[in-house]
């Protein structure tokens, strides 16, 4: 499954992480993309720290947000429930991985200001798939470190809206929304769901 996205420059698939067919599923996502298959990537935290990136690996970096202004470059998280988020525009294009603790910690708007610190000028955001607000069942300790707008209760339960904490931190930027709850599609890969080890990839690029 791969999902080519409105904008140029922006994809989600299906990856395969911590066997030996994460290579292949890369070099064949990349073929259909054409893109090259040496993405960047980052050593994912759960936190709010944002990297620029000249090369490909990186695996090694700890963060959970990093963009690009090379021309051809993919940059690329993993995910299984999370949200993945990718901003782009005129020189630059990132992505970022936000769970519930990295979106309290603000790691979209990190990426977002970073980007455009950097000078590049944004005109786009996507988002998702991740685990709907329909899913995403929580304790009241982790409700009470969203805005209540961003949370509602159901019968004693908690419930996190994950986009609508996204589209926050987006703040004015156009969306583009995958509308798919993790847990919901069986095409998709949920560690709530299934516990799996597999992953969903967002892969960003700046066309040369």
């Amino acid at each position: 499954m791969i999902r080519p996205l409105p904008w140029p420059g922006a994809a989600f698939t299906r990856a395969a992480e911590g066997d030996q067919r994460d290579r292949a599923n890369r070099e064949a996502v990349s073929s259909v993309l054409g893109i090259s298959s040496e993405w960047a990537t980052v050593k994912q935290v759960h936190g709010n720290r944002v990297v620029e990136v000249t090369g490909s690996g990186g695996v090694d970096q700890e963060a959970d947000g990093l963009f690009t202004r090379v021309s051809g470059l993919p940059v690329a998280v993993l995910t299984a429930d999370c949200a993945a988020v990718l901003i782009g525009g005129v020189g630059g294009v990132g992505v970022a991985h936000a769970g519930w603790r990295g979106m309290v910690a603000g790691v979209v708007g990190n990426l977002r200001a970073a980007m455009q610190a950097a000078g590049i000028a944004l005109t786009w955001a996507v988002v998702g798939p991740f685990i709907g607000p329909c899913c995403f069942e929580v304790g009241p300790e982790v409700a009470a470190r969203f805005a209540k707008r961003n949370t509602f209760s159901r019968q004693g339960r908690f419930f996190v809206d994950l986009g609508a904490a996204a589209s926050e931190q987006l703040e004015n930027l156009p969306i583009w929304w995958s509308e798919r709850c993790t847990v919901h599609q069986a095409d998709s890969f949920s560690y709530r769901r299934q516990r799996t080890s597999r992953r969903m990839a967002a892969v960003g690029w700046l066309a040369p």
